[in-house]
Parts: C-alpha cells; structure tokens; sequence
C-alpha cells in the first residue's frame, strides 16, 4: 500500500495574533519560513532556506532587498538596557548566505556579507558593508562607507566607488533573478511534467560520456522559449 506525503511546512505562518504581510511582487522560496509580524516589501526575495520569525517582536524588510539562502532574522522583547528590538533592514539590502541578523537595524543599500551575525542593538548605515563571516558585537554602528569584519568586527577600510555600486547592482541582479525564480516555481505540475518529456527527447545519446568529460550541450529552443512550452502541447516527432 502506499501513502501520500503531506508536507507540514508553511512558507508563510501566523504566530499570537500576527500574521506575514509580504508584497504581491516579492518572492519568497517554497523552502523557506515567514513567520508572525514580518513585512516584506515590493521587489524583495527570501531565498531557499531562510528563516524570518517575527514572533516576540517585528521584522521589517524593505523592497528590492534580498535574503539570501539559509539566513536567519530574529528579534527580541528588549535587551538588558531595555531597548525594544525589532529587526529592520531597509531599501536594496543584500544579505549574503548564512548570515544571522538578531534585533538589529541595516539601512538602505548596505551589504552583509555571507555567514556574519549581526547581535542585538547592532547599526550598519546606508552603504556600509559587513565583510564575510564577521561578527559584530551588540550595539555597534557601522558608519556609512566603511567596511568592517573579523571576530569582533573592525574597521577595515573605507569602500571605494565602484565597490558602493556594486551594491546597488547586487540588490539590482537578485531582484531580476528573483523573478525567474517565481516564474519556475508558480509552473503547474502539467507544464512540468511536459518540460520533462521535451528533455527526454532531446537528450543526447551520449549523456553519460559527456558528463565524464564535464561537457555541456545548449539546450533545444524548445526548452530555452518559454511561450513553446506548454502543457496542451505533444513534443512533435522527428
């Protein structure tokens, strides 16, 4: 006999009396958790993984802004000076991989780079940059255009012009790329399995070899045009 799986996950849950307000036109991963009094804005994307529980206080993500893979955003009631701490990231934020954001403020068009945590109280200024893998200590500032990093975070350096527009262009390219993201995952299951016919029949005889030699063959245009794959449709034989 066999059973269906039911998956138990909620992308998007309810936590008291506060639910996830999330912008029709931001993304949020099949895989990741937006939880209790979270807002996300026009553009953003929550990528794979992520985790953002507003459950003892706010969470607060601007638009255009993106949480990259397996990062983590919490608050807290208030720290031991009494200071209230929701998290609140601003306008075209990147937050790299793995990274952990607690009760903290991130301003317009700042970066933070993958696997730093940023602790309770902490301020990163507009176009200011959190280097891979630091950890700021409670209730530093970071100065707009500085980057920090090491364990504790330090200045490092000031960022340079073409580094400030990087920025801009991170947050730009993910917001794009965003978009092809919620386009694959809103597919029907028809149009998916269909997408898998066409492939079988395409596929080389070779595969196998290619694979040993790393090659990698363009795809048919039939797979690469969007508007010639559709479900209603048999792939034509040769």
């Amino acid at each position: 006999m066999h059973y269906a799986i039911v998956s138990r996950h909620r992308t998007l849950m309810n936590i008291f009396d506060k639910a996830p307000a999330v912008d029709k036109d931001a993304f949020v991963a099949p895989s990741a958790s937006v939880i209790g009094d979270v807002l996300v804005g026009r553009g953003s994307s929550i990528w794979y993984g992520c985790v953002l529980r507003g459950d003892v206080n706010s969470i607060s993500v601007g638009s255009g802004t993106n949480i990259q893979d397996n990062s983590l955003v919490h608050v807290a009631k208030s720290n031991l000076s009494g200071k209230v701490l929701p998290t609140i990231i601003g306008d075209n934020v990147t937050v790299g991989h793995s990274a952990v954001l607690y009760g903290c403020t991130v301003e317009d068009e700042a970066f933070v780079g993958m696997g730093a945590t940023l602790l309770d109280g902490v301020v990163v200024e507009k176009h200011a940059m959190i280097a891979a893998g630091a950890l700021v200590r409670q209730n530093t500032r970071i100065p707009t255009g500085e980057v920090w990093g090491g364990n504790p975070a330090k200045f490092l350096r000031k960022l340079t012009d073409e580094e400030i527009a990087f920025i801009a262009q991170s947050a730009t390219n993910y917001s794009n790329l965003a978009q092809v993201h919620a386009a694959e995952n809103a597919k029907p299951f028809d149009e998916i399995e269909f997408e898998k016919l066409l492939r079988k029949k395409f596929a080389k005889k070779d595969e196998e070899y290619d694979s040993m030699l790393g090659v990698v063959r363009e795809l048919p245009p039939e797979l690469i045009l969007p508007n010639n794959v559709l479900p209603d449709k048999e792939p034509k034989a040769k």
